[in-house]
Parts: structure tokens; sequence; C-alpha cells
């Protein structure tokens, strides 16, 4: 193992502990045992089931809630659990408890794990993430037993369990019904709870303890001595969970196959749910294939954007969206630098919002490229399916299902490339080692847009 391990970078091996993860998992999942039939199911279907769990997406081609026994969902959950915090973390939170020494390689691991810039106070991060998502899930799960236990009985405690660890985790995979929580479109409770629990884990790890920061900080109890990193994520998930609500609001009001007779107060939260869930949570109080196309479209860009770095979340991420749109607004204003809450954006920044970008993007026109040729189903919901695959949201204009073996073979692919992140991928398959003496070379200007 070391001796992988010194040959591996430490993208590569984030990369290799995920795939184990799924294969682990898909072979468990291939046990009779796991499915609720006592058979064994197909292999490919299992592998797609441990895929999306792992990387917490949520697509499924088989109904999570009547293909797979207690211990199938078990194993579904634990992959969600692991796949949400990340392998590398729960490892490290274990050796903690444990009293092992977390060694300067596992610190370089999480660090890239979690895209850190720094491996200060590294340990002590895990263990407040480790035990701030416990409480959060805990607290999810008590607010859906006071709905699932009066509905389910004493199912209703495991259904409270799976379904705040999914939420919080923005995974989406619940097992209520086959129509996810469809049935809950105006139940208060449910859809409070699960806005809520997707959106802490979304905004990432590190706003939260910024936030705490400064609350217990009485000198500085204001917004504005937040980190830069936490106002623009605080700020762009503001901006996007508003703008959602809005034009959601707008484009499915008299739409008579979602919201024409809602009241208002039904369409406002309706409304709201949808533009939280596109954010890579992947739940549906509303199935997504009875939308307007225009509203289609909403989703699709809020899918890609997703949620905030160092989360539960997909997606190219809200900061990147926010430093590719300030730069934009810089190069046509001329001006020389990049700026936002008044501070200068560095280079390195840029570059890495821009490496995201571009890999995402080009990871979800090939699948979308490739699923088209072999599945020949409409446009329209095989975009939607690559978008949420790519960015792990899981919401699916019911196409998933039709998935032939190669369609979820690319799927798979997608989903798996989506959530270790394009930028690590990029790292992790550059073979090209940097040059102690790095010349550069001369400066010719090109014609560009």
């Amino acid at each position: 193992m070391k001796l992988i391990k010194k040959r591996l970078s430490s993208t590569q091996m984030i990369l290799m502990v995920f795939l184990m993860l799924i294969l682990a998992g898909s072979l468990l999942l291939y046990l009779p045992i796991s499915s609720a039939t006592g058979k064994s199911v197909n292999y490919v279907d299992a592998l797609f089931t441990a895929t999306t769990a792992t990387c917490v997406t949520g697509l499924v081609t088989l109904p999570t809630v009547t293909s797979w026994s207690i211990f199938g969902q078990a194993v579904i959950l634990v992959l969600i659990q692991i796949g949400g915090l990340g392998v590398i973390t729960i490892a490290s939170g274990i050796m903690v408890m444990l009293g092992k020494r977390i060694g300067i390689d596992n610190r370089i691991l999480i660090q890239d794990s979690f895209n850190l810039n720094s491996m200060s106070g590294i340990i002590k991060f895990i263990k407040k993430v480790i035990i701030g998502t416990f409480i959060i899930e805990g607290i999810g799960a008590l607010l859906y037993m006071t709905v699932f236990i009066p509905e389910f009985g004493i199912k209703g405690i495991w259904i409270s369990v799976f379904t705040s660890v999914s939420a919080f985790c923005n995974a989406g995979i619940d097992i209520i019904s086959q129509n996810s929580l469809c049935d809950y479109t105006f139940n208060p409770i449910i859809n409070l709870t699960t806005s809520l629990l997707i959106i802490l884990g979304g905004i990432g790890f590190v706003v939260w303890w910024d936030l705490v920061r400064i609350i217990r900080d009485k000198k500085h109890r204001h917004l504005r001595f937040l980190t830069l990193h936490s106002k623009i994520a605080l700020s762009a998930t503001a901006f996007l969970i508003v703008a959602g609500t809005v034009l959601f609001f707008v484009f499915e009001y008299n739409n008579p196959m979602t919201m024409q007779n809602f009241s208002l107060t039904e369409k406002i939260e309706a409304s709201l749910f949808q533009s939280v869930t596109t954010r890579t949570a992947g739940f549906a109080t509303i199935p997504q294939e009875n939308f307007t196309d225009s509203s289609a479209i909403v989703s699709l860009l809020l899918m890609f954007i997703g949620g905030s770095p160092v989360g539960t979340a997909g997606g190219i991420k809200t900061v990147t969206f926010v430093v590719l749109l300030v730069t934009a607004v810089s190069v046509i204003r001329n001006k020389g630098t990049v700026d936002i809450f008044n501070r200068r954006l560095s280079d390195k920044s840029i570059k890495k919002a821009m490496a995201v970008f571009v890999t995402s993007f080009v990871v979800m026109m090939t699948s979308t490229i490739l699923l088209s040729v072999v599945s020949g189903g409409d446009f329209l919901d095989i975009i939607y399916e690559t978008v949420s695959a790519t960015a792990t949201v899981g919401l699916t204009r019911n196409f998933t299902s039709t998935l032939d073996t190669a369609g979820k073979f690319i799927i798979i692919a997608t989903m798996y490339f989506g959530r270790v992140g394009p930028i690590s991928l990029a790292v992790a398959f550059n073979v090209r080692k940097s040059s102690k003496n790095i010349i550069s070379n001369p400066v010719e200007e090109i014609s560009v847009g």
C-alpha cells in the first residue's frame, strides 16, 4: 500500500478510493440478501445504484423502496454517508477516534479531498465536520419522525434517518415511495426540513465555521467580517434560490400539469422547493417531466451551477460561477484586476474556475452526445439526465428507468466524473512533472471573440 501511495498523487488516490468504494458497494448490493425478493438483481443495476449512492447523485434504475431489503437500504445509506462526507474524511475520523496519528500523507489527502488551501488545523476541522454532520442529520431525522412515525409506525424511524442523511448529503434517494416526495408537496415540515438540510449540506463546511466564528466574536459580529469565500458562497446561494423561486413561480403559474390549481402559498412553496432541490439535491415534489420547457432550462442552469465548495453538493459550485461572472464583467469593463467585495481575486482562483467549468462542460457534452447515440430519446430529456449526472443532482424527466445497458454505463461514468471533481481529474491525469527551471514562452497577441 505504501508503494502504491508513493507512485500515486494524492488526487489519484482519492479517485482510486472512490472507485474501490463503488465496486465494493456494488458487490454488496449484488448479494441476494440485499434484494427485496431474495434474488440477486442485475449486476449493472447494482453497480449503478452503488455509484449513484457513493456519488450522492440520486438517479436510480430500480425503485429504492421496493427493490432493496433493509440490508440493501442500509448499504445504500452507508454509501451515501461516506460519499457525502468523503472516504478520506470518514477514514480519518475513525483514526482520530482510535487515537491514531494522522501522517502528512493522509493530511494531504484530506486537504485535497476538501479542496482546502492549507493543512493548518486540518484534524480539528475533520472533527468538527463529522460532529456537526451527525448533529444536523439527527435533528433532521427527529423532525421527519413527526410526520413519518404517525404515517408508517415504527418503520418511520428508519425512513426518517435515511431521508435526513440523504437530504443533508444532497443525494436525493428516498425509501418512501417511487415518486420521491410528490406525496408531500404541501407538507410544510417535509418541505422545510428537506430544504434546510439540502442548504446546510450544500453551503459548505468552511462557511459553517466562518459563521460560527463571527457569532462567537462579540467585537466582530457582523457579516462583513466573513471571509471572502463565505461572502461569495452565501450571497450566490441566496441569489440563486430567490431567482429560481421567482422564475419557477412565473413559468409554472398557469401550467395545468404543475401549479395551475395550487393556491398562492402552495405555488410559492413548490417553487421554492424546486429552486432548492435543483442545487444538486434531487428530491422532487413535482414530476420533472411536467414542467414547461422554460422551467426545465432554469433547472438545467441551477443544476449545472450546483452548491458551494467544501460541502456535500455537486455542480461547478457557486463560487466558481461567481468568479467566472465577475471576471467576464471585469474584462468587459476593461479593468486590470478582478475585484469582488473590495478584494482582488488571484489569478490562480480564476484559472481554477475556468478549468472546472470547461472540464464539467466537456464531461456533460460528451455524455449527452454518447447518450443521444445509444438511446435516441427526446433531447431535453437526455440533456436533463446528463446535466443531472454531471452535477450529481439526481433529478430526471422519467428517463433513467428507460436506459439500456450502454446508457447505464454512460451515466455511471458521468456520475463518477461529476463527483470526484473535474479539477481533480485534470490534476490526476496530468502526467507532466513541473520543472524547477521554468522558462516563459514569448507573448503574442491573438484575436478573441
